[in-house]
């Protein structure tokens, strides 16, 4: 049985685990079982975290310009931008529903909205966009102070999307950081996800310790 479901899983990938692992195979996938449960464990802090960054930024962006304001002329400054709007009313269309600025906003890649705190938007963010967050003690925060621990989060979140090893990761330090992101952008939002998140339960009381590839 084991080495049938080794042979379904990228024999590259399944290496990194046995190297991790010295070579021993029941090892590895007890490596790639954690693996998997560490990726559905950070799925609600991460879902918690990209849906309050979007609806936080849509509702600051309406009440300064408009419902539509990510069609307005020259507003969004990054091409694959263009391409994420284009995108999403294409696949509003194919199914049949209206495009309104709800559904086109929910049909929005993360990426698109991490790309919102570019350096590019350094305008946008000192005129409106800081106000959608703050930190727990009342002040302000600079884009940097809050794409610097965006950025990585936004890797994270896409290995885990794309079922990659993340075990390698300092993941109490990411989960840390997606709680503070979303506690800056809404407190409430952040108080559910500890509430519901099993992230502490399944990550191991002890460091995960792998041998060097």
């Amino acid at each position: 049985m084991t080495a049938e479901f080794e042979a379904t899983l990228s024999l590259e990938r399944f290496a990194r685990y046995l190297e991790w692992r010295s070579g021993d195979h029941a090892r590895a996938l007890e490596l790639y079982a954690l693996n998997t449960q560490l990726s559905e464990a950070l799925y609600t802090p991460l879902q918690v975290l990209e849906i309050t960054l979007r609806n936080r930024i849509h509702t600051v962006l309406t009440e300064a310009r408009h419902e539509q304001w990510f069609e307005d002329d020259g507003f969004l400054l990054l091409e694959h931008q263009h391409g994420r709007i284009t995108e999403a009313a294409e696949q509003l269309a194919s199914e049949r529903k209206a495009p309104t600025p709800g559904r086109i906003v929910a049909a929005l890649t993360f990426s698109f909205w991490t790309a919102m705190l570019a350096a590019r938007y350094e305008n946008l963010w000192q005129e409106t966009l800081h106000t959608i967050a703050r930190r727990e003690d009342g002040k302000g925060l600079t884009r940097k102070d809050f794409s610097r621990l965006l950025s990585p989060i936004r890797t994270l979140r896409n290995r885990v999307a794309h079922h990659e090893p993340i075990v390698h990761w300092d993941l109490p330090k990411h989960y840390e950081n997606i709680l503070l992101l979303t506690r800056w952008l809404s407190p409430a939002a952040a108080g559910w996800c500890e509430r519901y998140s099993r992230f502490p339960e399944v990550y191991p009381d002890e460091p995960i310790v792998l041998v060097a590839p």
